[in-house]
């Protein structure tokens, strides 16, 4: 029960990483589909492409993307993660997609970084480097929405966007070293973060 498994899907195209906790040397294999919409219909087999069935109970660890992202594939991703780890008794690591970002860009100073929704507005959070902080960041404002005509809090603003596969080693390195320090990470406490009321994206 060594390997790690984590899922991404807070943009349309669904990450799915894999490592070897005991052989950290080996690189993780990390695999990216475009799905969109069909994400309901394919995740499962997208899933078994990286790690068939019948080899999950070799799984130590599981993390997952919880958001912000789209309403629907990001909830998806979450539940299958929640079923697995209640299923197989295992650990679960929820990191935000934007906490991922932030992560993926070594930030230097605190900065906001944004995703806009046509005609509602911008959700935003706040990062900054934290050399103590798993990952090298700290969540310094949890992502929300800023209603269109509202003026951010002062400081830069960069584009949240995801990338995959790119946001999955991210993912795995935060998931990999709470496993290295035996954090508990109960699979109850994950859930999807929504700070907007959910529309289907």
């Amino acid at each position: 029960m060594s390997l790690l498994l984590a899922l991404h899907s807070s943009s349309p195209v669904l990450g799915v990483g894999l490592v070897d906790l005991q052989q950290p040397d080996i690189p993780p294999r990390l695999m990216a589909f475009d799905l969109g919409r069909a994400l309901s219909n394919q995740l499962l087999g997208c899933v078994e492409q990286l790690l068939p069935a019948d080899r999950w109970p070799q799984l130590g660890r599981l993390a997952v993307a919880t958001g912000p992202g789209g309403f629907t594939g990001t909830r998806l991703t979450v539940v299958l993660a929640r079923t697995l780890a209640q299923q197989l008794q295992l650990p679960l690591d929820g990191i935000s997609s934007f906490a991922l970002v932030a992560a993926r860009l070594a930030l230097a100073e605190p900065t906001w970084l944004c995703q806009t929704l046509p005609r509602r507005g911008v959700v935003a959070g706040l990062y900054g480097p934290d050399p103590a902080a798993i990952g090298g960041v700290a969540e310094l404002a949890a992502p929300r929405l800023f209603p269109t005509g509202t003026a951010l809090p002062p400081g830069p603003c960069v584009d949240a966007t995801v990338q995959i596969p790119g946001d999955l080693q991210p993912l795995l390195t935060i998931s990999a070293a709470r496993a290295a320090a035996a954090t508990p990470s109960p699979w109850q406490a994950v859930l999807p973060l929504y700070p907007t009321s959910p529309v289907d994206g």
